[in-house]
């Protein structure tokens, strides 16, 4: 029995993502761990702080043990951490004198956040080049349909005339936003977690600030200011990117979904999912699990936060809170990319419906050209009055707008010419290349 769908083999094909769940397992986590304990053991080798035969030991055994999830749970039950357990696994592996120098002058906290550090990077990785994958893929599709005319549509209704291309570069510019906030984020994240006990790395003397540098080093990461046992900014604002990501795919997901209804009819998906009952249905699939998953990223963004609320030196309750929060939001981001991915991908795009859905509107929706084409003969008011009991009379009557406007005012307008919505696209073509230049 699964506890969420995302360690459901039910549903974890449509709302996890497998890859990045193997950087967030049990095993994941205890390779990660030990990671950070053979990287320690050789800098304390290398700054004198233990003996050097002793690194060696440790840092051979620590990168080769296996250690079996189920056989750290007693004591990470008993303990609240799993280290505790780890370390002394550890330490019956690597036997002799040098055991007693396993996990020397570090701490619990020092090897959980480093250890998550390093599986961040990896997953951070990974989620950026589905990014870029989405980027790339929207930049050549709003290129392929920068003519493709189509309703806009404001609260709901249809308002003027668009472009599908200008509308996916919209999709694209956050996304690409969001490329940049990471860019910018990752320093702050991938920094060295070592504090010792209580922040203050007492236990090593002298030598701890190079054995910190040193143990930095060989894992790649910044050796932040101060330690951060108890200050976690850095994984709240990930958790507040995660939830910007997922919430412009959501933005994505819901415009494909409305567009799709049968009455609309201008975009689908590829590949739609199919009914236990009815036949002809062809569900947005892809698109409902992106809006779920951005809704309960949206949400868990702001529990995260609540861990920032971290008492004194360490908070077991709040750093219990990221345990829970973290790894959903990571997989709901991973999986709402994936989707989104696909969806854009295989995107079917209906033009001759959409041209049919502005005609049929018996261009109501030119209503605002109408009005400033009579602005240029009249007062604006006026213009706007007549335009508005004209809009009432085809709403009526069911004639076109300009056919209306050209019996009602003499104004020397060129009707014909107003009722080609391609017309009345304004600037889409340049802001689409300026939004695509702009943001490469």
């Amino acid at each position: 029995m699964s506890a969420t769908p995302f360690d459901s083999r039910l549903y974890g094909a449509l709302l996890s993502d497998a890859e990045i769940a193997s950087l967030l397992d049990d095993a994941a986590q205890l390779r990660a761990m030990l990671e950070v304990e053979a990287a320690l053991a050789e800098a304390e080798g290398a700054c004198g702080v233990i003996p050097q035969p002793a690194a060696r030991t440790i840092a051979q055994v620590a990168q080769a043990l296996t250690v079996d999830p189920d056989d750290l749970a007693e004591a990470t039950a008993r303990d609240g951490i799993p280290v505790s357990g780890l370390v002394a696994a550890l330490r019956r592996a690597v036997g002799g004198e040098a055991a007693s120098f396993v996990h020397w002058g570090a701490t619990t906290q020092d090897v959980m956040d480093t250890g998550l550090v390093l599986r961040l990077r990896a997953i951070l990785d990974i989620l950026d080049g589905r990014l870029d994958r989405l980027c790339g893929r929207l930049a050549e599709r709003a290129g392929a349909e920068r003519d493709t005319v189509m309703a806009a549509r404001t609260r709901g209704q249809q308002a003027t005339p668009t472009t599908l291309g200008l509308k996916m570069a919209g999709w694209r510019a956050p996304l690409q936003r969001h490329r940049q906030r990471l860019k910018d984020l990752r320093p702050r994240l991938e920094r060295l977690s070592f504090g010792g006990a209580s922040g203050t790395l007492a236990a090593l003397g002298d030598k701890a600030l190079a054995v910190e540098a040193a143990l930095a080093a060989r894992l790649d990461l910044a050796v932040p200011p101060l330690p951060w046992h108890s200050q976690r900014d850095g994984l709240a604002e990930l958790a507040g990117w995660l939830a910007l990501v997922t919430g412009s795919l959501g933005k994505i997901a819901g415009d494909v979904r409305l567009l799709s209804h049968n009455e609309i009819g201008e975009l689908r998906e590829g590949s739609g999912g199919g009914s236990s009952t009815m036949p002809q249905k062809a569900n947005p699939v892809r698109s409902e699990a992106v809006l779920a998953l951005a809704r309960l990223n949206a949400g868990l963004a702001g529990q995260m936060h609540l861990t920032v609320l971290h008492d004194q030196e360490r908070d077991g309750a709040a750093w219990q809170q990221e345990w829970l929060l973290l790894p959903q939001m990571l997989l709901a981001c991973g999986a709402a990319l994936t989707h989104t991915n696909a969806v854009i991908e295989d995107l079917q795009v209906d033009a001759a419906r959409m041209r049919a859905n502005l005609e049929a509107a018996n261009g109501l929706v030119l209503a605002e050209a109408a009005s400033f084409a009579l602005s240029r003969h009249m007062p604006r008011e006026e213009a706007q009055a007549l335009v508005k009991q004209a809009c009432k009379e085809v709403a009526a009557g069911g004639r076109h707008l300009m056919d209306v406007l050209a019996e009602a005012s003499d104004a020397p307008v060129d009707w014909s010419a107003l009722k080609d919505p391609a017309n009345y696209t304004g600037m889409s073509a340049e802001l689409i290349e300026r939004a695509l230049k702009d943001e490469d």
